[in-house]
């Protein structure tokens, strides 16, 4: 069955933390597939899983062994066939993760180049140092230290842009190339209905030299035969089945690249994933900083990207959350009283813009940040790297716990709250204990609750998911920010063929008077998060904290 994505939503999974139906304290394939009936409620179209293959698991799958075989914590292939037969028969297409820039220091093309074989040599960047003997360049790692380990036995250096037990492909390499191929291929056969690129606009390096600013990241990002890889990986793999869907994680990306990258007929990929609104509350691109909120730059990034993509017929996966981001409802709403109103908003801005929209699980009942109170219950190589990073910058320790409880991709990754039994019904009671812990808050938040309550962050999801299937506004429409300079008000407009929408947000938790509701003559509210919505003789619309709402109207 042919989809169309810009009418579809997309639910990412992260299967380490879904639902463990072993007994192990990990999430597994098994407990996708029986919950793939919780999935078809909520709406959505594709299910994007992160990758189960085999691997050391030192970046959480994303460092991968074996792209053929599926890790033993997550089951067998044969669990993976059936997943994919389930979620068929329930029109829901799998989506999965290929991480291409890299792979583990474990595997077998590595392993052979480590035996100094010249032709798997050549499947990475082995560098010599400088003559004083220090790596080839000054470029630093994404977790933290030079990007380039030290080979005695060839005294050479090899790239890792991530971390140091993941090895970074060389893409000038026909053979690489070719054997990615080759991995997209089997997938598709197996009835794969759309991948997801990891940091896939890393993958072509321009030149290794030293960088001023120390990162490198202009030497290796939408690097110069970027496109020439996608398009050959477009004609020679998913490109030629037109059911697949795909979508690039583009790191540090530039919109003139993406329109490119996912431009309607330039032959590359569905959509892209781009990051800079997540940047809100960095400093420049440094996260592991506590800065608020950028409210204006917030929108200036989102409506930016969202009227230039649709000026050059380019097409935007749209999000908060994923397992490497903090929880939404605790980095932009409210974990307290306006929990459920702030969640609801939040979901409200997202779905009706111009994109496919990605729900991460937990997203949908409002799961928050973690309620970890010291650096021995966190997990991520990231967050525990710069634990140390920043206590030898000369902040202490309680300093840098405070920006590791904010900001660490943990806050995404701790198991899913189905229920208000012990582990959140993540796994039984007489399992091993969840590989990283569950939030305290299970009993207040969890999937069974929101079910039976049609009041619900949940059913207001569906609510959402149902609206970009029934009005082609939503999916095909043109968007124009309204107010962008508003202090309070996030709301745009979308036109389509006559149909009209306009969604209204107040961004904070009081009360706010908003000027512009005079726009909204002659519409009807078809949703939100409030039941009334008072605007005044004068076209004043008195929100109240966290407000949203989707107005539509027909102008024909």
């Amino acid at each position: 069955m042919k989809r169309d994505f810009r009418k579809s939503t997309v639910y990412q999974i992260y299967p380490k933390s879904f639902f463990d139906t072993n007994k192990d304290g990990q999430g597994d394939l098994k407990g996708v597939t029986a919950k793939l009936d919780y999935i078809k409620e909520l709406g959505a179209d594709y299910i994007w899983l992160t990758p189960f293959f085999v691997s050391p698991q030192n970046d959480n799958g994303y460092d991968v062994e074996d792209y053929y075989n599926i890790d033993p914590r997550y089951g067998t292939m044969a669990d993976v066939e059936e997943l994919i037969e389930e979620a068929d028969k329930r029109g829901i297409g799998l989506m999965f993760d290929m991480v291409f820039n890299h792979v583990s220091t474990h595997h077998e093309w590595f392993r052979k180049a480590m035996t100094g074989d010249p032709y798997y040599k050549d499947f990475f960047f082995f560098r010599k140092g400088k003559p004083d003997g220090s790596p080839p360049t000054n470029w630093e790692s994404k977790f933290g230290g030079n990007a380039w380990e030290y080979v005695e036995k060839f005294d050479e250096y090899y790239l890792h842009l991530f971390d140091v037990t993941q090895a970074d492909l060389n893409w000038e390499n026909e053979n690489v190339r070719k054997e990615v191929q080759n991995i997209v291929k089997f997938w598709m056969t197996k009835g794969v209905k759309g991948f997801r690129f990891d940091v896939i606009n890393l993958i072509s390096k321009s030149c290794f030299e030293d960088d001023q600013t120390g990162d490198g990241r202009k030497y290796y990002t939408d690097g110069p035969k970027i496109h020439e890889y996608l398009k050959e990986l477009h004609d020679m793999t998913f490109g030629t089945d037109a059911r697949i869907v795909t979508v690039g994680e583009m790191s540090s990306t530039t919109m003139d690249n993406c329109y490119k990258y996912a431009g309607r007929d330039t032959g590359e990929l569905s959509m892209v994933f781009s990051f800079h609104h997540l940047k809100v509350d960095f400093m420049g691109n440094e996260k592991w900083v506590l800065v608020p909120v950028d409210f204006q730059k917030l929108k200036e990034i989102v409506f930016e990207w969202q009227t230039k993509m649709a000026e050059h017929d380019a097409w935007n996966a749209v999000f908060w959350c994923n397992h490497d981001q903090p929880r939404v409802v605790s980095r932009f709403g409210d974990e307290g009283k306006y929990w459920k109103e702030s969640a609801k908003m939040l979901g409200t801005i997202i779905h009706c813009l111009r994109g496919t929209p990605y729900v991460y699980q937990g997203e949908e009942i409002g799961m928050t940040n973690t309620d970890f109170t010291d650096i021995s219950q966190f997990q991520d190589v990231e967050s525990l790297n710069h634990y140390q990073i920043l206590q030898e910058k000369g902040l202490s320790a309680s300093d840098a716990l405070r920006i590791i409880q904010i900001h660490s991709r943990d806050n995404g990754r701790t198991p899913m709250q189905w229920e208000d039994s012990e582990y959140a019904g993540f796994t039984s009671a007489d399992s091993e204990k969840p590989w990283i812990a569950v939030n305290g808050n299970y009993k207040r938040i969890n999937a069974a609750d929101q079910l039976k309550d049609k009041d619900s962050i949940f059913h207001y999801y569906r609510k959402l998911i149902e609206l970009r299937k029934e009005l082609d506004v939503i999916s095909f429409g043109d968007i124009k920010p309204l107010d962008p300079k508003d202090p309070s008000v996030f709301a745009y407009r979308r036109t389509y063929a006559g149909h009209e929408l306009v969604v209204t947000a107040n961004f904070y938790g009081k009360d706010y008077e908003w000027k512009g509701a005079q726009k909204l003559q002659g519409f009807k509210k078809l949703l939100g998060n409030y039941k009334e919505t008072e605007i005044t003789q004068d076209g004043v619309m008195k929100m109240k904290p966290y407000e949203a709402a989707i107005w539509y109207c027909q102008t024909f």
